[in-house]
């Protein structure tokens, strides 16, 4: 068995980390001032703008039309933040056509590694899907938002996927056409669920076998990567203690591909572990935390805006720093 790397990025006990002086002391002052002047555009205002576009059934069969109108939405995000959007069309069971929606980097993209940042658009067929998973939308737009113009040794990709809930299909499909036509993905950042807290003690479970303990508080966001994704898992915890003090994180690599632990194996991100890339999933823990997961209560009123606010600014901490991104017209 893979040796296990947990890590606590809340605040006090973060602090006592080993590489936490070195990675601080790593960030020039004036990429600390970079990073901290593009995360500040992340609001709850314009979350929550997005979220009042994104809730609602959208499933291929109990709702195509509103999957089909998720879809112009986020493409249309994508046009205005200056990315070159593709669709990446999807048969379904019924040869029905279904997209993930791909946000490229405008320009030469030639001999970069893709960094994929993904979340799904689909719900199952009766809940509205505000946590699950209208925001982790929300957050991937915003981050899409503020590093759209940025350039860097990584390529930043924004891929919003469809059916999800039908068995991960559209990052299935993404991940094998990824290997199949040798395109150089050095990782990638899901978003699952990342909306939902509740500060209660005893609000948090645990999946069964999990071999770290969680706190009995559903406060936090959680991290799940695999052994390779340690880089990714780093960058996120020092984007945390840096510039989002006041954000709880627990995060956790999981030995192999997950098998021994199903529960970790439950979003976009398994087809990339399952090929041997390396990933993460950024969750709320969905229904070991939020009674309303796939159900018709899982409503905007529901979700903390200041907690995906501060979600999504982290994450975009965490992809300029492994991206290496900078403001600049000309390529790095």
């Amino acid at each position: 068995m893979q040796k296990m790397r947990t890590g606590w990025c809340n605040n006090s006990d973060y602090s006592k980390r080993e590489n936490m002086s070195e990675s601080r002391a790593r960030a020039s002052a004036e990429q600390q001032a970079l990073v901290a002047s593009q995360i500040a555009q992340i609001t709850e205002e314009r979350i929550l703008a997005h979220l009042e576009r994104l809730v609602g059934i959208k499933h291929p069969v109990a709702a195509p039309e509103a999957l089909q109108a998720g879809a112009d939405y986020i493409l249309a995000q994508m046009k205005s933040f200056g990315l070159d959007p593709l669709e990446e069309a999807i048969e379904g069971e019924r040869n029905e056509r279904f997209v993930n929606l791909i946000g490229r980097e405008s320009g030469s993209r030639v001999g970069k590694k893709i960094l994929v940042i993904g979340a799904h658009y689909d719900t199952v067929s009766e809940s509205p899907g505000a946590d699950d998973n209208a925001s982790g939308l929300a957050a991937l737009l915003e981050a899409a938002r503020i590093l759209a113009p940025l350039r860097g040794k990584l390529t930043p990709q924004f891929v919003a996927f469809s059916l999800e809930e039908e068995g991960f299909l559209g990052s299935d499909h993404y991940a094998r056409q990824v290997r199949r036509n040798k395109v150089p993905l050095w990782g990638a950042i899901i978003l699952e669920c990342v909306g939902y807290t509740d500060a209660r003690p005893g609000s948090q479970s645990a999946p069964p076998g999990l071999p770290i303990k969680l706190p009995d508080r559903g406060d936090f966001i959680g991290l799940v990567g695999n052994a390779g994704a340690e880089p990714i898992q780093k960058a996120y915890e020092v984007a945390v203690s840096t510039y989002c003090p006041e954000l709880p994180c627990v995060s956790f690599l999981v030995p192999g591909k997950g098998e021994a632990l199903p529960d970790t194996r439950r979003s976009d991100h398994v087809p990339f572990w399952d090929r041997g890339y390396r990933a993460v999933m950024l969750t709320d823990t969905a229904d070991f935390r939020n009674p309303n997961y796939h159900k018709k209560s899982d409503l905007l009123k529901t979700l903390d805006l200041p907690f995906i606010t501060r979600v999504a600014r982290s994450l975009a901490a965490a992809v300029i720093d492994l991206a290496e991104l900078k403001e600049t017209n000309t390529e790095s």
